[in-house]
């Protein structure tokens, strides 16, 4: 039986490169297009950030979709402070009845990460055609995991009833509110169940590299995840992000916003882009490569390239005390409780474990860690929709 391998953090294989040979980073190429139907679409592109201002060797790059709904706000101040945020660690308060979907990469020279909440997507075409789903989507319609947390938080999960009782319409819809999300930054009158919280994959290309494609619903919507994978290969990707948005237009037209992000990750020493569009197949072929074709598009959501990709990490739970796990004993040598999130140290006194609940609850396990300062854990509660009596400040 195959051992599950444990994610590998981002700075150990930084350190592991350094250490062992040089690597050289790829070259990063990108292009976007987009058509309005609301105006309600944002983009991000920042190709050459640094870690530490002024410090050349510390590079990276970040891109993202904010797909904005009942108004503009959201999307804005998320594309305006999200990079910073990521940067400092130090969550800004957004107090707004608009919300955003967020799809947010940082390319790092061969580690890819992509975190992201609501609907818009990230997929990954690497060498041989093979088509990876870098996200998750959070649409209540196809996300069953994510109806059952709702509805456990006190949501409840239904289509849009018709005028007169007699019938109802359009998709899953959380109430109050009628969103048809279950996670989004905003959207603070919408219920307490709709939370900012992301999903993270991080993954590592070989040499060969890739090419991403970061795309609102609207886009989505019309293609999936193969065909707009294979409707630009071959091409820039300026040209490519045109083609997708072009395609997604003839496919249904245009009923949303549509934006559209192409980033091709090119080794540093091949100038040229990735994939070139296939051949159609004749009759023949088609008989006897068929199955291995269909089979191939079943698998979008596994990064089954062998040697290809590499899965580091990943982990989709809205729970924060999920993600933070349960490895932050007390230090012994000076009796404090280090913060989980801000490494701060505190006193016992003052460390709340996020296992800690109503007294007299039998879940509450305050002695467990991880342990947080009151601030953090202020932040983790409105993360999580928890109502309390001081001002949330969401994260």
């Amino acid at each position: 039986m195959k051992q599950k391998q444990h994610p590998v953090p981002l700075g150990t294989l930084i350190g592991r490169e350094l250490r062992n040979e040089k690597v050289e980073n790829p070259t990063i190429k990108y292009g976007q297009a987009a058509l309005a139907k609301k105006g309600e679409d944002y983009f991000l592109t920042q190709p050459d950030c640094q870690r530490i201002t002024g410090n050349l060797s510390s590079p990276f790059s970040v891109f993202g979709i904010f797909d904005g709904h009942n108004g503009i706000s959201a999307a804005i101040f998320a594309k305006e402070n999200l990079l910073n945020n990521v940067l400092s660690a130090i969550p800004q308060a957004l107090s707004e009845t608009s919300g955003t979907t967020v799809t947010f990469v940082v390319i790092d020279g061969w580690t890819v990460t992509v975190a992201s909440v609501g609907d818009s997507r990230c997929i990954l075409d690497t060498q041989g055609g093979v088509v990876s789903l870098l996200t998750v989507d959070h649409r209540l319609e196809e996300n069953v995991e994510e109806r059952e947390r709702v509805t456990a938080s006190g949501g409840e999960v239904g289509r849009l009833n018709v005028y007169g009782g007699s019938g109802v319409v359009g998709p899953l819809r959380c109430w109050p509110g009628g969103l048809c999300l279950s996670r989004s930054i905003g959207d603070t009158d919408v219920g307490e169940f709709i939370v900012p919280v992301p999903h993270v994959k991080q993954v590592k290309l070989s040499n060969a590299g890739g090419r991403l494609i970061i795309a609102s619903d609207g886009i989505w919507d019309a293609l999936s995840s193969d065909a707009a994978a294979q409707s630009c290969r071959g091409l820039p990707a300026d040209l490519a992000a045109k083609l997708v948005v072009k395609e997604a237009l003839r496919s249904r037209g245009l009923k949303d916003d549509t934006t559209c992000l192409v980033v091709d990750i090119i080794p540093y020493d091949h100038p040229v882009v990735l994939p070139t569009p296939k051949k159609k197949q004749n009759l023949l072929s088609s008989l006897i490569f068929g199955k291995r074709s269909q089979n191939s598009t079943k698998g979008t959501n596994k990064l089954s390239s062998v040697g290809v990709v590499e899965e580091l990490f990943e982990e989709g739970s809205a729970m924060l005390a999920e993600r933070l796990g349960k490895d932050f004993p007390l230090d012994s040598n000076s009796g404090l409780f280090r913060c989980a999130i801000c490494q701060v140290d505190q006193p016992p006194g003052e460390g709340l474990s996020v296992n800690s609940g109503p007294f007299f609850s039998p879940a509450s396990k305050p002695w467990e860690g991880p342990f947080l300062c009151a601030t953090c854990r202020r932040k983790k509660d409105a993360m999580e929709g928890k109502i309390s009596s001081i001002p949330a400040v969401t994260a």
